[in-house]
């Protein structure tokens, strides 16, 4: 009775989890919508990052260095565990499930379970914010863009964003802390 009760209570908040995925990603038809988010996953892929990771030892000085070290491990790390995470969930991307679902970009691989986007933008931008609180304006909004990117272009539902953002919390928590 228990196994029934847990399988209609996920199949209920899959549909949910559904029912938003599609809400956003009606924004998406909209041309100049879908190409800004299109622009914002590219950025959020890595290269507005290893931007950043480049750049802050040249515009603070070596002190900087150590943030770029902590965000690279950051990077590293993410990147073994959402990739393990992702081959054993095997999450199928919600474009792939519902043809209501319109795709805006390329996916970067199959599975949709978390969303390696937003775990490298929540642990890269709590990283920065914890050393240099003052590129909050620069930092927070593009990583909130990024894991919105997710959900309008079909690429992910809404807990596999929220679960990349905890995750990507928790690393960049445990690494400031090392």
């Amino acid at each position: 009775m228990a196994i029934l009760r847990f399988e209609t209570t996920a199949t209920i908040f899959n549909q949910f989890d559904l029912a938003i995925c599609r809400y956003f990603n009606k924004l998406s038809s909209q041309r100049g919508i879908e190409l800004f988010f299109a622009i914002i996953s590219n950025l959020g892929n890595g290269k507005a990052w290893y931007a950043l990771i480049l750049s802050l030892p040249v515009i603070y000085g070596e002190p900087a260095l150590f943030i770029s070290g902590k965000m690279i491990l950051a990077g590293v790390l993410g990147l073994i565990f959402y990739k393990i995470v992702k081959s054993t969930t095997e999450r199928l991307r919600p474009y792939m499930v519902d043809k209501q679902i319109r795709l805006g970009t390329a996916p970067m691989d199959q599975y949709s379970f978390p969303s390696g986007h937003t775990l490298h933008a929540a642990s890269f931008s709590n990283i920065v914010l914890y050393y240099l609180p003052e590129l909050v304006f620069i930092v927070l909004p593009f990583a909130l863009l990024v894991a919105a990117s997710r959900i309008i272009l079909g690429l992910h539902y809404p807990t596999d964003v929220l679960a990349g953002a905890i995750f990507g919390t928790c690393f960049a928590v445990m690494i400031i802390l090392l």
